[in-house]
């Protein structure tokens, strides 16, 4: 019999493919697949002269098939087929619907003997199609099935609720459901489904010292499904976290506390850049932040940044650790100044990772790879702070030519709208008058010489300060602002339609028809429109910020 295959329970729960005929005229192929601990069972009848063990499985209640039994299902359309041996699987559920008893599958093994090869093929066809057992199976699988799932489906917990993250600062947050917060994905660890399988009540406790992330991992749960089904394992949900956390994490609540209690002892990393105050409306008070560069010779520093990275996993959709060895990554970090006993102690809020390109012949591209911001700290302005932050840092050194980001999310392009835009509006480019003379040259090169910013960065900056001065009341001021944004828009449905008059000089006529279906102009001119009230939303959005800062 050809080796079982590994399926895991969610891709082949309870299916039965019967194929005929499959690779070649004489092979049948009958794929039965069991839950996940169970075998699988991939059954190929390649009919061929001189191969021998020729599988067919049968159903029985309890009772091993006699070889006689087996080989009468062959009956007289294959003289001299004999059972080989007979071998009961690992199925045995004990509650199925309509089956009493322990219920086995059992596979005889037949030699073909001197049969010849097209009566064997003949007498095995009928045996796939019509034997008593293969339409017990079917129907038995079925049954199976239904009621596996509706017990098994119990056992699925969804990961980014089961993961519980905290930022430890006093022992009494450890019970203050409060401070608990949840991933936004888990797919880079748990599937694209964000699930796993084996637990009810599944607890996943990542909790973090709040300064020096110090970890406490620790699963929980109410039930496992090994305790209550024979040969069903659960997810390995430890093993995937562990992948991840760096090791020296505590597993246990007492060990954690102690390493709470010293954190009076951190402090921050590398050289202090900046600093600033928002204004907690709960604590009535200002509350001070500060903002480092850091780097890989920081004492403690690589230890700290391997607690740190785990967070993207669960708040980057596509994140991946970086190579901390190269020396031509720089880190920025932000850390909230908070008193604990009399004493100033230090929280971790967030961070940035800018990776130096080499342009030639003598200037550097820094570009930003990672932000972010952990979530009790969102809204609050932080993001600004430190992206404005690092843009004034490099826009001091001569040998940065720009600054752009690595695959920027929405999010992330709207924040550097925001700080871009602060930054330029006090540009003399960039006054009332010369914003509505259009978008200029001048504007590329004072934008590049003195903050650093790109040729497309520099075109939105214009475009959202142009919006703020124009009148859109006025009918011919709001005229001259779109078609002024939407011969920027419409660069690509050009594109699409100088491809269509090369194909109307290169394809035939049935050809042409064909793609000129896929190119419609109406919808691109809808499509236009509407991509134009969309940035006029998200800009109008930036200005609104703008007068509150």
């Amino acid at each position: 019999m050809p080796q079982a295959e590994s399926k895991s329970f969610r891709e082949e729960w309870g299916r039965v493919i019967h194929l005929s005929p499959a690779e070649t005229p004489k092979e049948q192929r009958l794929f039965i697949a069991f839950p996940q601990g169970l075998e699988i069972l991939d059954l190929k009848l390649r009919l061929a002269r001189g191969q021998t063990g020729q599988p067919f499985w049968l159903l029985s209640n309890g009772r091993q098939p006699t070889k006689s039994e087996c080989a009468g299902f062959l009956g007289a359309s294959a003289p001299g087929a004999r059972p080989a041996r007979l071998k009961r699987s690992l199925l045995s559920p004990s509650a199925v619907p309509g089956m009493v008893g322990n219920t086995s599958l059992w596979c005889a093994h037949f030699r073909a003997g001197s049969a010849r090869v097209d009566s064997f093929s003949s007498a095995a066809s009928a045996c796939c199609t019509e034997m008593a057992g293969f339409g017990a199976v079917e129907k038995f699988l079925v049954e199976y099935k239904s009621a596996m799932e509706k017990k098994l489906a119990e056992y699925k917990c969804n990961t980014n609720e089961a993961i519980q993250l905290k930022l430890v600062r006093f022992a009494e947050d450890l019970d203050n459901d409060s401070t608990t917060f949840n991933p936004e994905y888990s797919h880079q660890i748990f599937g694209d489904d964000e699930t796993v399988f084996g637990y009810k009540g599944l607890k996943i406790i990542l909790y973090y010292n709040a300064g020096n992330l110090s970890t406490l991992f620790r699963i929980e749960y109410a039930s496992k499904v090994s305790e209550n089904f024979d040969c069903v394992e659960a997810d390995d949900v430890e093993s995937k976290i562990r992948e991840i956390i760096p090791p020296g994490f505590c597993t246990n609540t007492d060990d954690f506390i102690s390493l709470l209690e010293k954190e009076v002892n951190f402090k921050p990393f590398g050289t202090l850049l900046h600093t600033y105050s928002v204004h907690n409306k709960e604590a009535g008070e200002n509350i001070t932040y500060e903002i480092y560069k850091a780097d890989m010779t920081c004492t403690g520093f690589r230890e700290y940044h391997e607690r740190l990275q785990t967070f993207l996993m669960w708040f980057i959709e596509t994140a991946s650790f970086i190579d901390v060895d190269d020396e031509r990554w720089n880190y920025f970090l932000v850390f909230e100044k908070y008193n604990k006993d009399g004493a100033t102690l230090f929280a971790t809020v967030g961070y940035m990772t800018v990776y130096n390109y080499y342009v030639y012949p003598d200037k550097t591209r820094p570009r930003v790879s990672q932000m972010l911001i952990l979530p009790p700290f969102q809204g609050e302005g932080h993001g600004a702070q430190l992206f404005e932050t690092v843009h004034r840092y490099y826009i001091s050194s001569p040998v940065v030519l720009d600054i752009t980001a690595e695959d920027p999310s929405e999010n992330y392009v709207k924040l550097r709208d925001f700080v871009l835009v602060k930054l330029c509006q006090d540009l003399p480019c960039f006054s009332p008058d010369k914003l509505m003379q259009g978008f200029s040259q001048d504007m590329v090169t004072e934008a590049q010489q003195k903050l650093k910013i790109n040729k497309q960065h520099a075109r939105r900056v214009y475009e959202i300060l142009r919006l703020r001065v124009t009148d859109m009341g006025d009918a011919e001021q709001s005229r001259g602002y779109r078609l002024d944004i939407k011969r920027r828009l419409i660069g690509p449905y050009k594109k699409k339609q100088r491809d269509l008059a090369k194909m109307r000089r290169c394809l035939r006529p049935e050809e042409l028809t064909n793609q000129m279906n896929q190119i419609d102009i109406s919808m691109q001119h809808e499509q236009l429109e509407e991509s134009f009230q969309q940035l006029v939303s998200d800009y109008r959005r930036i200005i609104e910020r703008l007068a509150q800062a």
